[in-house]
């Protein structure tokens, strides 16, 4: 549960009692974390997550003067939600990276004093500019942010950079969006922007109180000064009451606007679930018209972000969340990992697809590859045991011809990460991912394909190019994984490659 920056601090204790303490109490407690962290074999060690402490969404992706910069939600005093900064990391390739120091952070008796939440970065005729949410408590009549825990103004602020390595920020001290004053409004954040001629667009996450989700849209000519349009895009309320309403469904969070293909396609985060929708904007109106939607990720996903690469794609970034209990990561000192970066691209019925970027591929080092059936049963079997994925860091790809089959990788204790696929009717089967099932449209005699990557505590799944499944699993290993497929279900496995994955960095603490 989130909690205000206030109350967070008065649980740390924080008080001239502590600040008295010995500066050997901070050196040796940094000393110890650093251990702890190294030595954590459930902490990822090719996905990007902060050196400590908590970590969630991907803010202001940007590719500058040759190089990739992520900005991501940061708490630089422990592993749990609170005190957001925007903590910034650098990358050749968007998977190996190195950390800077933070670029945004919360400014007493401004209007970010109590975080510095959510936005994006741009490129505003050569100038680097941040759009971003500050909150800062308020009122209940005046705030935006209600959910019985706090009580936020949410207002979108505006910071630009003159370093060619994005290293300082200069805030503007007032901010250049005010939310509209309703007492129905249920937030306003997560600003997002795309530019058409000299005319720049924002959008920001809002909603109304039982009606739904929904974008509020904006036009400026100079990022500054902005006027309001109308809703981009809107929702329905779940019609389940909740103190919290993006549960609800009356709130969206994250959203994200873009054209892709022929079409334009709205991301947004709600109701516990990331969606994605195709369709068009009417270029006249500045409405979008959906056509098609669909679960971008049916796991542990959230808080999406995209951004243009060197070569024009679309990359797709996400915050992986902790799903064990709070006390458990804050005493592991870290949360939280950002996904790997996706390629999205667009199928001919407009339904969105996706695959790890390629630059991912520079992690494999050791090659296994099964033939399929080029060998009898029991060489494919013994074939299979030859393959061992060492420290949880691997990827896995392989195919089946057969709407029913399975795969589990396995350690010494027993299944650690299992996929099953069975039919469904004549179109369609069920896919179940370690307990979790999704409905996946599938041809008869046609082939399912999969891509899994295994990053210690993190397994994400691409099935197909559409059908994503992230996974958390907090088991420590016990010795490899290794991989089983079942005598009826060998006949039907057609390829099947595995890599040896190498790490980003070789103590776990920074990459």
């Amino acid at each position: 549960m989130r909690t205000s920056r206030r109350d967070f601090l008065k649980s740390l204790g924080v008080s001239g009692a502590c600040a008295a303490l010995p500066l050997s109490f901070w050196t040796d407690r940094a000393s110890d974390l650093r251990e702890r962290l190294a030595a954590d074999p459930l902490r990822p060690q090719f996905h990007l997550l902060p050196a400590k402490n908590w970590m969630n969404d991907p803010n202001g992706p940007i590719f500058w003067k040759g190089r990739y910069h992520m900005f991501f939600q940061y708490n630089p005093n422990a592993a749990v939600w609170g005190d957001m900064h925007w903590a910034h990391a650098v990358s050749e390739d968007m998977i190996h990276w190195h950390h800077l120091p933070v670029a945004l952070a919360p400014t007493p008796g401004w209007d970010d004093a109590d975080g510095c939440f959510t936005g994006s970065a741009v490129d505003d005729h050569g100038t680097a500019t941040i759009l971003y949410t500050g909150v800062k408590s308020s009122t209940k009549e005046r705030a935006t942010l209600r959910d019985n825990v706090s009580n936020f103004r949410e207002v979108q602020c505006l910071a630009t950079s003159s370093d060619p390595q994005l290293l300082t920020w200069n805030k503007w001290k007032q901010p250049v969006i005010q939310p509209p004053n309703d007492p129905q409004l249920t937030g306003f954040r997560d600003p997002f922007l795309w530019r058409e001629g000299e005319t720049w667009f924002l959008g920001v996450a809002s909603g109304l109180f039982k009606q739904g989700g929904r974008v509020l849209l904006y036009r400026s000519t100079d990022l500054r000064q902005w006027e309001y349009l109308h809703p981009l895009a809107s929702g329905k309320w779940t019609e389940k009451e909740s103190v919290n309403p993006v549960d609800s469904g009356e709130m969206w969070e994250c959203p994200d606007f873009f054209p892709l293909g022929k079409k334009h396609i709205l991301l947004y985060s709600t109701a516990g679930q990331v969606i994605w929708e195709s369709g068009e904007l009417d270029p006249k109106e500045l409405v979008f018209h959906s056509e098609r939607r669909g679960l971008l990720d049916h796991g542990a996903y959230y808080a999406q972000k995209t951004q243009l690469d060197a070569k024009g794609n679309r990359i797709l970034w996400g915050w992986i969340p902790e799903t064990r209990p709070e006390a458990e990561f804050s005493a592991a000192g870290w949360a939280g990992c950002m996904a790997l970066p996706r390629i999205l691209s667009l199928a001919a019925d407009g339904t969105l697809e996706m695959q790890v970027a390629s630059k991912a591929f520079s992690l494999r080092t050791k090659s296994l590859i099964l033939p399929g059936q080029q060998k009898g049963s029991s060489q494919l079997i013994h074939a299979l045991e030859t393959i061992q994925i060492v420290d949880l860091a691997g990827e896995i790809a392989w195919k089946f011809n057969s709407s029913r089959c399975a795969i589990t990788l396995e350690d010494r204790t027993g299944p650690w990460w299992f996929a099953k696929l069975e039919p469904k009717g004549a179109t369609a089967a069920t896919l179940t991912v370690n307990g979790k099932s999704l409905e996946i449209p599938r041809q008869p005699n046609s082939e399912t394909e999969f891509d899994l990557f295994l990053d210690a505590s993190v397994a994400e799944l691409i099935c197909d190019r559409q059908h994503v499944l992230t996974t958390r699993i907090y088991r420590k290993p016990d010795g490899p994984l290794r991989i089983r497929v079942s005598d009826a279900d060998l006949p039907s496995l057609t390829l099947l490659q595995a890599w040896q994955l190498r790490p980003i960095s070789p103590d776990r603490l920074t990459t």
